[in-house]
C-alpha cells in the first residue's frame, strides 16, 4: 500500500485468532533484514573484544550491507508500500528538507549526556590513507540500503504492529500517540547518539503519518545518511559512523 485512505478498519476485520502467531510472514519480511543488521553489529563487538584487528573488522560493514540488501531483494514482493513512488513535489521537498535538518541536529546534539557508550565509529583509513572503496561502500550502504531496511522495520512494521498484530490492516490514520512514542524512543536508544536518534525518529515518523507514504521517511533518511557520510569524510569525525 503506497497511499492509505482515512477509513478505519473495523475491530472484527483486525481481530486475529487466539492461536495466531505473534508475527506473520509480512512481519518477518520486515524483521529479518533488521535482525541481520543487528547481528553484524553484535558480531563486530564480540570480535573486537576478542582482539580482532580493526583493519579486519571494518570489512564486516560490506558483508552486513550485502546480507541486508539480499534479504530486502528476497522479500521485495512483500513490500506493497514500495511498489510505486508517489510523492508530490511538495512532499518530496518536505522530505528532503527534513533530511537536511535531521543531519544538522545529528551533528549538533553531541554533549556527553546525549551519548550512550563510546562509539569507535568506522575508520576507512589504512596507514593514514583513506580507502575510497570502503568509503563508497559505507556511504552507499548508509544512504541506499539502511533507510529501506530501517523504515520498513520501524515505520511500516512496528508503528502499525503496536496498533494491531495484523499490522497490514492498520491504516495510517489509526496511528496515534502510543505507537509514535514507543517507536521514537526505541529508535533513539538504538543509536549511540540517543537524543539525536529520538529527534530523527520523531521527524521520520511525522513524515510517515503526515504523508501516509513510506517513501517520504525513506527519502529523508537517505538524505540524512548520505550527507552525514560526506560530512564525516570531510571532517574526519569517524565516530559518527
Amino acid at each position: 500500500m503506497t497511499e492509505h485512505d482515512d477509513r478505519i478498519a473495523s475491530p472484527a476485520a483486525a481481530a486475529l485468532p487466539a492461536d495466531a502467531p505473534m508475527f506473520n510472514h509480512a512481519a518477518w519480511a520486515r524483521i529479518l533484514p533488521f535482525a541481520a543488521y543487528l547481528f553484524f553489529i553484535v558480531a563486530g563487538d564480540v570480535l573486537e573484544r576478542l582482539g580482532v584487528a580493526p583493519e579486519v573488522l571494518r570489512w564486516l560493514y560490506p558483508a552486513k550491507i550485502a546480507a541486508v540488501a539480499l534479504l530486502l531483494a528476497l522479500f521485495w514482493r512483500q513490500y506493497d508500500e514500495l511498489k510505486s513512488f508517489r510523492l508530490s513535489p511538495a512532499q518530496t521537498l518536505t522530505a528532503l528538507a527534513t533530511g537536511v535538518l535531521v543531519l544538522v541536529l545529528w551533528v549538533s546534539l553531541n554533549a556527553d549526556w546525549m551519548i550512550i557508550g563510546s562509539p569507535s565509529g568506522f575508520d576507512p583509513r589504512s596507514e593514514g590513507r583513506i580507502d575510497w572503496l570502503l568509503v563508497a561502500i559505507r556511504i552507499a550502504g548508509a544512504a541506499l540500503v539502511v533507510p529501506l531496511m530501517e523504515e520498513l522495520f520501524w515505520r511500516s512494521f512496528l508503528m502499525r504492529w503496536i496498533v494491531s498484530a495484523d499490522f497490514e490492516t492498520v491504516e495510517l490514520s489509526q496511528l496515534g500517540f502510543k505507537s509514535f512514542v514507543i517507536t521514537v524512543l526505541l529508535f533513539g536508544v538504538e543509536h549511540n547518539l540517543w537524543l539525536a536518534g529520538i529527534v530523527a525518529g520523531a521527524a521520520y515518523s511525522l513524515l510517515y503519518m503526515r504523508h501516509r507514504n513510506l517513501w517520504s521517511p525513506i527519502l529523508a533518511h537517505a538524505v540524512t545518511n548520505g550527507l552525514l557520510g560526506i560530512w564525516v569524510v570531510r571532517t574526519g569525525n569517524w565516530s559518527y559512523w
